[in-house]
């Protein structure tokens, strides 16, 4: 069964985490925003060959969404074949701090666990 995000986050301790989860939170969010952090400036292919696992169509949803929620904004430049590039909104700025703490955290656990696997 999905579960069903809160429409407010008036609630308890941790809510708020609930909240930035809610924005960020899935497969490939996180990836995507942080692309765009390293890079700046993305188009739809470019995204698509730096993840390279991503359907098409989870990708422009995913885009879409980190759009509606105003982390990124998409300009589309009026020219044939159409040219769309994403970036990181100011408020999309603000997750700096986040997504490189989960990267430095991802990065310790791949090398703990590639540590704890390897024969003695």
């Amino acid at each position: 069964m999905p579960k069903i995000p809160h429409e407010s986050f008036t609630c308890a301790a941790g809510c708020t985490v609930e909240a930035t989860l809610t924005l960020i939170g899935g497969k490939w969010k996180g990836v995507i925003l942080y692309r765009l952090l390293t890079e700046n400036v993305l188009r739809f292919n470019e995204l698509r060959r730096l993840l390279p696992n991503i359907t098409q169509r989870m990708l422009t949803n995913q885009l879409r969404e980190l759009e509606r929620d105003g982390l990124i904004a998409r300009h589309v430049y009026a020219e044939v074949p159409p040219k769309v590039e994403y970036r990181l909104t100011d408020y999309g700025q603000t997750l700096a701090l986040v997504i490189f703490a989960l990267k430095a955290w991802g990065d310790a656990h791949v090398r703990q666990a590639n540590t704890e696997t390897r024969p003695a």
